[in-house]
């Protein structure tokens, strides 16, 4: 069922071999490439990369397949290239594994095998993220809290936070104004959300009415269309 199309070797590979898998590379990607929009946002540069990584591993695999010395070669002209971005999600990176493995696949000939895996891992990722599952993280908030120097800021909040919240982190002390005041960053967890403004009223009341900020904790997953 999985079998190679290839009949000779890649050196004598014919042209309609070489299109026909070019052409299935491209598809697969178009497949990829939806299956990751399905299961959340996706900027429209990333989602391209998808659509043509499946080609471009195909093409390097048919080049480098049963040569040695071009193996040699790619590999040489390839660790002189280097890529700056930022880092990628983790539903990035197995998008990126996911159209990698394809490519492969089609560059080794075997066609009716990568169309199973596109189809197979593609239903897979969808219905994975499709599946409610109760996100921890959502429920936390980052704490801001400026203080005077001349404030213990490691105890005098202490009756505050265990009235409005379930949990509390010091994430980062700093100083600020020319060192006459402290930031303070706390991870906190609200027991009830709807008490937020009761909870930074008596920050501020403890402060001296200095600055309080309270918002949803940033995380690597937040991705812009």
């Amino acid at each position: 069922m999985f079998s190679n199309i290839f009949n000779n070797t890649v050196s004598r590979m014919t042209i309609n071999d070489g299109v026909t898998c070019m052409v299935v590379s491209l598809i697969f990607g178009l497949i990829i490439a939806f299956c990751h929009a399905q299961t959340g946002k996706g900027t429209k540069s990333f989602l391209a990369t998808l659509v043509i990584l499946p080609t471009m591993v195909q093409t390097v695999i048919m080049l480098v397949n049963g040569n040695l010395g071009t193996g040699v070669a790619i590999v040489g002209a390839f660790s002189l290239v280097r890529y700056r971005s930022l880092p990628g999600t983790s539903r990035e990176i197995g998008s990126i594994l996911y159209a990698m493995v394809v490519g492969l696949a089609t560059g080794m000939g075997y066609i009716t095998y990568a169309a199973f895996i596109t189809l197979f891992i593609g239903v897979v990722m969808i219905i994975i993220y499709r599946i409610p599952v109760k996100n921890c993280e959502a429920d936390k908030r980052m704490l801001k809290i400026t203080t005077y120097e001349d404030i213990d800021y490691t105890t005098v909040f202490d009756d505050i936070f265990e009235k409005y919240l379930s949990s509390c982190q010091v994430e980062s002390v700093k100083t600020t104004n020319m060192g006459s005041m402290y930031q303070l960053t706390y991870a906190i967890e609200m027991k009830d959300k709807k008490q937020e403004k009761e909870l930074i009223d008596e920050i501020r009341c403890r402060n001296g009415n200095l600055t309080v900020i309270c918002g949803r904790i940033i995380t690597s997953d937040d991705e812009q269309l």
